[in-house]
């Protein structure tokens, strides 16, 4: 087996959604990035070697992102294959059990985490480091998670894509707000 054979390959494509283009990439196992051209952390785990190809998964992917930003809530979930420690990797599983159209805080996903482990306290800011290096944006639903009392903080995307998003999914807004100073982690 030569070397090349040993590397996971990576498939890249570009989604153009009404938030602006969208960066998707891939492997043979699922959707390992998706993020909104320029923010924080685009691409910071993409291989320097990856090959612009569309892949099942991808086309996949881009099919969940129209039903997505048709208003509709899409009844599947591309496969994916996000990298990143047990302890982000329980933090992203808690995100995807958040329902569509709904938020929770970074205490509540931080409380969850306690009960899993066992313990009484989990940092909430431990949390949000995990939630702020989420790598597959919308579909690991990220911006959902807003701050105790209510404030939209910690979107990588901005806090004018994490308000479109909630918008979009109807989210209840009354008792959100943005913070003065935009809090990105």
């Amino acid at each position: 087996m030569n070397e090349r054979n040993n590397k996971i390959m990576i498939y890249t494509c570009t989604y153009v959604s009404p938030l602006g283009d969208i960066l998707l990439a891939a492997d043979e196992v699922g959707l390992t990035g998706l993020w909104f051209e320029g923010q924080k952390y685009f691409a910071n785990t993409l291989p320097n070697q990856h090959i612009p190809q569309e892949t099942e998964i991808l086309t996949e992917t881009k099919k969940w992102l129209d039903i997505y930003f048709s208003g509709k809530e899409p009844e599947f979930t591309p496969p994916l294959h996000p990298a990143g420690s047990a302890f982000r990797q329980a933090v992203w599983k808690i995100l995807l059990q958040i329902p569509y159209g709904q938020t929770i805080t970074y205490g509540e996903i931080a409380r969850k985490m306690g009960e899993m482990k066992n313990t009484s306290r989990m940092s909430a800011q431990a949390v949000g480091g995990a939630v702020g290096h989420n790598e597959i944006s919308i579909i690991i639903p990220c911006h959902r998670v807003v701050g105790t009392n209510g404030s939209l903080t910690g979107y990588a995307g901005g806090i004018n894509k994490k308000i479109a998003l909630l918008e979009l999914e109807h989210a209840d807004m009354s008792r959100l707000f943005v913070p003065k100073k935009e809090t990105a982690l």
